[in-house]
């Protein structure tokens, strides 16, 4: 089964299954597709993580994160040098500042997480998962509304450079931008993805294509150079892994934040124990709303919003059992304690699991000449950087992430693989998806569609499906905004099952234009 955020991404992964691949295959079918079929949220100039649990093989029963996430330059240009400008994505309901051009861009890690992971669990020669994409960018994608609304939203990236201009022009209005119900064709990604499965990894990290990135960042205001580029290695690491509501769930370990909050956030429900009102109720509510302003605190004190601090024991600080015990007591006391990513989640009938998130940031309006290759703005994202997003970040060092592709074993005996975009956001629509499975018995369809919330900062922002007197017992005094529909500004999760008898369930956020389907 698989769940991912765009029906092609959805049906390349299925192709895949259904000739006999397995969940890995399937995941990185699915994200070559994704390349094409939601191109400002995926992309090979990008980065992301795959959390992966094999059934069979030398790594049968053992779950590996493989971080291909983007690492900063080893060299710092000064600022009056740099193509690095500010602009306004608009969801909406609510606006958000990011900062583009070539300044923005990080060291892509996504073709090297790509082949590091079909080395070593893959079955099917990578050739054959990347025909799927190749077939899409050559014979073109219908555009959905999801992916147009995102275009839109990312509206001021496509118009400040002619190149994006030109990948994203409608076909029947020349200047116009693409929309709903025109097909999106990119021969130029078509010929880079064929190049790449021919001529493998180093045609990108060493080849012609290092050598056209490295020139325009050097001649336009980049930080990257090629050493950097021939220098990118792929981390594989162990998952955190959590012990609650009688099942393990496996997160996405440091330097990134985003497992560590979740599963503070996990923990910390479990630890405040028997909730008094079911999904939605107001103790329900409140609760949530206090342990996400728990999280953002608890992150705050232990530093992990500084980029380049060393994590290496940051888990253990932050799910100490007495840390833990200390939060569930402010929080029993009190009702408040003072970007653009997709996600791709398989399960095969052997029961390996694949959860897989990648990102572009909103893209830096820089496309690698001939190539189709949008490169990513992660430099330019405030959420990963807070603390001054053109001179903080440290040297050739992995950025911290949100993301968190996981795996849950639940006490059932079922296996589950999820994962969401969203930003900043991914951190509260996890812990929710993951709460709605767990702690409230939820089948992923269910947990998938109910209403979220998010809090952050004097913010509560609510998505409809609540009653007012539950959103108004749980703000007390924060502002809250309320959502017209739900909004792919709360995440998309995309979630797959597998329970121990071998049936499937998923579902595919709507939120993010999310589709599940099976083989």
């Amino acid at each position: 089964m698989v769940a991912a955020g765009h029906a092609q991404t959805a049906a390349a992964a299925c192709a895949v299954l259904a000739e006999g691949g397995n969940a890995i295959d399937a995941a990185l079918a699915a994200l070559l597709a994704a390349c094409v079929a939601e191109p400002v949220l995926a992309s090979l100039g990008g980065g992301g993580f795959l959390t992966v649990r094999p059934a069979d093989g030398p790594h049968a029963g053992r779950t590996i994160v493989y971080d291909f996430f983007v690492q900063t330059p080893r060299r710092r240009r000064i600022d009056g040098e740099l193509d690095f400008r500010e602009i306004v994505a608009d969801f909406g309901p609510a606006t958000q500042t990011f900062h583009i051009g070539l300044g923005a861009i990080a060291t892509p890690g996504i073709v090297k997480g790509l082949f590091a992971a079909h080395r070593d669990l893959g079955h099917m020669p990578l050739r054959n998962l990347i025909q799927p994409a190749v077939g899409l960018a050559r014979n073109g994608v219908l555009v959905d509304g999801m992916q147009a609304y995102v275009l839109r939203v990312v509206g001021a990236i496509v118009n400040a450079d002619p190149s994006m201009g030109a990948l994203f022009e409608s076909p029947q209005r020349r200047g116009e931008l693409i929309s709903e119900g025109e097909l999106l064709r990119m021969p130029e990604l078509a010929d880079a993805l064929e190049a790449i499965a021919i001529e493998g990894e180093d045609l990108f990290y060493r080849g012609e294509m290092a050598a056209l990135l490295a020139r325009d960042c050097e001649a336009r205001g980049g930080h990257l150079t090629r050493a950097d580029l021939e220098t990118y290695r792929v981390e594989r690491r162990l998952p955190l892994t959590l012990p609650v509501f009688g099942g393990l769930v496996d997160l996405n370990p440091p330097p990134c934040s985003g497992g560590i909050l979740v599963g503070f956030g996990l923990a910390l429900w479990e630890a405040l124990g028997r909730l008094d009102g079911g999904f939605g109720s107001p103790s329900h509510l409140r609760r949530l709303v206090a342990v996400m302003q728990a999280t953002e605190q608890a992150r705050i004190e232990e530093r992990l919003h500084e980029p380049g601090l060393e994590k290496a024991d940051a888990a253990d600080l932050l799910l100490n059992p007495a840390l833990i015990a200390r939060w569930r007591d402010e929080v029993a006391a009190s009702a408040r304690v003072v970007r653009g990513t997709t996600q791709i989640s398989v399960v095969d009938r052997s029961g390996s699991v694949a959860s897989l998130s990648v990102s572009n940031g909103e893209g830096s309006a820089y496309v690698l000449p001939g190539t189709g290759i949008i490169l990513n703005n992660m430099l330019g994202e405030a959420g990963l950087l807070p603390d001054g997003v053109a001179a903080a970040w440290p040297r050739d060092s992995r950025l911290s992430s949100m993301m968190t592709p996981a795996i849950v074993r639940d006490a059932a005996g079922g296996t589950t693989a999820l994962g969401s975009g969203g930003s900043n956001r991914i951190r509260t629509a996890m812990l929710q998806a993951l709460l709605n499975v767990l702690a409230f018995d939820m089948r992923p369809q269910e947990a998938v569609a109910a209403p979220r919330l998010h809090c952050e900062e004097a913010i509560l922002s609510v998505e409809p499906g609540f009653a007012e007197d539950a959103v108004a017992a749980a703000a007390a005094d924060l502002q809250i905004a309320n959502w017209p529909a739900q909004n792919l500004f709360f995440g998309g999760v995309h979630m797959v099952r597998r329970s121990a008898t071998g049936a499937f369930e998923g579902a595919g956020d709507a939120r993010r234009g999310g589709v599940a389907c099976t083989v």
